[in-house]
């Protein structure tokens, strides 16, 4: 199959979602429906509309991240152990993140996350679904729910997919879940940080816009079919498909993907690393009203070398994220828009220097930090606290489900809603709803 062919395949699947989705089980009416019809609850109000998830595969190290400990010593904070103030009062963060700390009053620090779970796999289903599963099916990823909730069957009408990866997907298990492939996330694939940025399906390399153009020309000059059939309904929706095809990769939809329309200063500030092109990137798909936007940023499961490591990582994520918010800021999209950052747990605070690790950090569930900005969610708090040594939550634990079910909320999505299971059944959206007897610090009333 030729990369037109796979193009006008995937876009033609995309618009029979679009058709279909209206037509489909969608949501069943609950008693959340009928209370709010009596007027006994008031529906939520959305507070953002998209949401940015920067997903630190591998697991970052909350000691030397958001959560310092430089008393603890040497064994625990090797070379990272003089931490910065940030612009809020009586918050440090990680000495390697200047830029962060002097934005720290936008955004908040969950430094209690906690699920006890140290596999990869496991860790990162918890953390990215939001749930612990317990009969056996899997559960859809927040990125797949809020595609769901939040994408076609609530009126989306981007030509972009409300779900969308960069540059991968997750990989360790099917992010739709039960909810069926239609709301695995689009990956672009490509690098954002080479131009131009080759999107699967969108972008071609190597062909010209005027060779497209070209393609198009010709094609309508051979379509003789379309012509003698005019007025057949499924002649005109091919033309349909075809014509959203050609919007994607030569309109609006391919400008979004287009990096190089950037200021130059604008991309230098991001840095030109795959991690902060994918910020980049993640603006201007919030800007094109996409719900759903991860970027999935690998390299932090430093067993070995770690501080080797940390050096290259940190400063990317430091000058990426510090400029997505404040790029967010400046355009009036922060209040919108939440931005997630976190990975499926955190690294042992205390390292390891013997062979073969030579200064690494193993997998740690017991405690980590995420960190969460805009949407609704208030800027300069900290949100739970680890012990002197970072090993243990001792305050305000923050469970998964607590974070995507208090996402949830700021997007609108209220936690008696429902998804639909492939045995005909219906579940709560929120983990919280679903799994009432769970254990929970509850909601992130703190800063919501």
């Amino acid at each position: 199959m030729s990369r037109r062919d796979k193009t006008f395949s995937a876009l033609s699947r995309r618009d029979v979602l679009r058709l279909g989705m209206f037509g489909a089980a969608g949501l069943l009416l609950t008693d959340w429906s009928l209370l709010r019809a009596a007027g006994v609850i008031n529906p939520l109000k959305a507070k953002a509309k998209s949401v940015i998830q920067v997903w630190l595969w591998g697991g970052p190290s909350h000691l030397d991240t958001f959560d310092p400990k430089p008393a603890a010593g040497y064994d625990y904070c090797g070379k990272y152990d003089k931490p910065i103030a940030t612009n809020v009062d009586g918050i440090q963060i990680g000495q390697a993140l200047p830029q962060l700390a002097k934005m720290a009053d936008k955004y908040s620090l969950l430094r209690g996350m906690t699920h006890g779970i140290n596999g990869h796999e496991t860790a990162s289903y918890v953390v990215m679904t939001g749930t612990r599963t317990a009969d056996g099916s899997v559960s859809p990823a927040v990125g797949s729910v809020i595609s769901y909730m939040k994408g076609y069957r609530a009126g989306y009408q981007g030509l972009i997919p409300p779900y969308v990866a960069l540059t991968k997907p997750q990989g360790r298990f099917s992010e739709a879940g039960f909810l069926g492939s239609k709301y695995q996330p689009f990956a672009t694939g490509g690098d954002p940080a080479k131009t131009p940025f080759t999107v699967e399906g969108v972008v071609a390399p190597g062909i010209s816009d005027e060779r497209q153009h070209d393609r198009r020309a010709l094609l309508e000059r051979l379509d003789t079919l379309s012509r003698t059939m005019e007025g057949n309904p499924l002649v005109a929706q091919m033309r349909k498909n075809r014509e959203a095809a050609y919007s994607l990769i030569l309109g609006e939809a391919k400008d979004t993907f287009d990096l190089a329309r950037e200021p130059e200063e604008l991309r230098t500030a991001y840095g030109k690393s795959t991690f902060g092109q994918s910020c980049l990137q993640a603006r201007k798909l919030v800007e094109a009203g996409v719900p759903f936007i991860t970027i999935n940023a690998q390299g932090w499961d430093t067993h070995k070398k770690h501080f080797e490591v940390m050096g290259k990582m940190l400063t990317e994520l430091d000058n990426g994220l510090s400029m997505l918010l404040q790029d967010l800021s400046d355009r009036g999209l922060l209040d919108s828009t939440i931005v997630w950052c976190g990975g499926e747990f955190g690294r042992t605070p205390k390292i390891d220097w013997e062979a073969p690790w030579n200064g690494g950090r193993g997998h740690y569930g017991k405690a980590f930090t995420h960190l969460v900005a805009g949407g609704g969610f208030k800027g300069g708090h900290v949100v739970g606290g680890t012990d002197a040594r970072g090993e243990t939550v001792v305050d305000r634990p923050v469970y998964p489900w607590d974070l995507a079910a208090s996402i949830y909320e700021q997007m609108g999505i209220a936690s008696e809603a429902t998804l639909p299971t492939p045995d005909g059944r219906s579940v709560p959206v929120s983990p919280l709803a679903a799994n009432p007897g769970m254990q929970s610090g509850g909601l992130l009333r703190e800063i919501m």
